[in-house]
């Protein structure tokens, strides 16, 4: 695997070297630095690479976060064969329907592992996984995230060879025995106050908690700080458990109705389950960063990973504020100084849950996947 970066503004007027070896370039940039991107810049530095393009809440390149310019990350895979999945979800009936159209347009029995980019707005993240889930098989593993759009939550894109837009969903199937891939997803975050069941709900919209106004009972918690909703729920998500000794979700409201008294989550919130609120602490934060990256080394590489595509959630790059560098420095610690790392700030993380659960739609964890060839 050989993978070349580079910083540069919208308009590519920075130093790019052509690199016509490059199959697979990624591409993170803030919402407005995408809808001025110079794609036809882009496919004459990488004329034969798949080039993949995601709006973010900042971007992840190397040892550094930044919050302006492009980040590009070229790869060349040696011996990696790589497809490609493109669809709009409103050409789909709802997000379940369009994760399965996804994943089934890559299958094949060397499938190894998919990444996966999602309008972060229109797309239900959760319904995404679940209809992505039901067509994978048990030995692919999924990964990726949902499109930012720093902290204003207008509206984001997602771009495949040049196709940029709202609603784009773009999965990368990577085929091949010779990759290896580890994973690895930690919040950090702490829950307080007590637990409540989920009374009604739909999809990602939750109306109640124990029979009551769940955006009523939240404002009690938030106290001063409920005049700045939606903004200040990131700095609150809920913990969901949806299944006893189930090892528990955690949500981020993206948006609330005053008139209906709800609140709308990033994922589904199912009624029946229990909710509780969550808060950050600095230091539990940052080790999180830490134990993702050591999750990753669980699968027998043969040596440290050659590349880390990290996707950390916006609220938790607005609690860390000044010492958000502190989470990447903990993963360069953790994998090394000849991992080469590249992601972005998201408004929902992709990952399986566990070494040996299926794929999940995660909301305030740093989420990290590790890709290595044989």
């Amino acid at each position: 695997m050989i993978i070349k970066q580079y910083k540069s503004t919208s308009a590519l007027t920075g130093d790019i070297t052509p690199f016509a070896d490059a199959n697979l370039v990624l591409v993170f940039a803030g919402r407005e630095d995408v809808e001025q991107l110079a794609y036809s810049k882009l496919s004459v530095a990488f004329p034969n690479a798949t080039i993949a393009c995601v709006s973010t809440a900042g971007e992840i390149m190397q040892d550094n976060v930044y919050d302006s310019g492009i980040s590009i990350t070229a790869i060349q895979f040696e011996k990696t064969k790589i497809a490609t999945s493109f669809i709009n979800i409103k050409d789909h009936p709802d997000s379940i329907d369009a994760g399965k159209v996804l994943i089934q347009r890559l299958a094949d029995e060397e499938l190894r592992h998919v990444i996966v980019f999602a309008d972060g707005s229109l797309v239900n993240g959760s319904d995404l996984v679940k209809g992505m889930n039901q067509v994978l098989p048990g030995t692919v593993t999924i990964s990726g995230g949902l499109a930012g759009d720093g902290a204003k939550f207008e509206k984001t894109l997602v771009g495949l060879n040049g196709n940029t837009g709202v609603g784009n969903i773009v999965a990368i199937g990577l085929y091949g025995s010779s990759l290896e891939v580890g994973y690895g997803s930690v919040g950090g975050w702490g829950s307080f106050g007590p637990e409540r069941r989920v009374t009604r709900s739909s999809a990602n919209v939750l109306y109640e908690l124990d029979g009551k106004s769940a955006l009523g009972l939240y404002k009690q918690y938030l106290g001063e700080l409920a005049d700045q909703l939606p903004g200040s729920a990131l700095l609150f998500p809920l913990s969901i458990n949806v299944e006893e000794h189930a090892q528990p979700l955690v949500r981020t409201i993206l948006s609330i109705d005053e008139e209906k008294q709800s609140m709308t989550f990033a994922g589904n919130i199912p009624e029946g389950s229990y909710a509780r609120l969550m808060r950050g602490n600095f230091d539990k934060l940052i080790d999180a960063a830490n134990e993702a990256a050591e999750a990753c080394l669980t699968v027998p590489h043969t040596a440290k990973p050659e590349l880390a595509l990290l996707v950390s959630c916006v609220g938790r790059k607005i609690v860390l504020a000044q010492r958000i560098d502190e989470e990447i420095e903990r993963v360069r610690g953790a994998l090394g100084a000849d991992t080469v790392l590249t992601g972005f700030y998201s408004y929902g993380e992709i990952s399986p849950l566990g070494m040996t659960s299926g794929c999940e739609l995660h909301n305030q964890t740093m989420t990290i996947t590790t890709f290595r060839e044989l």
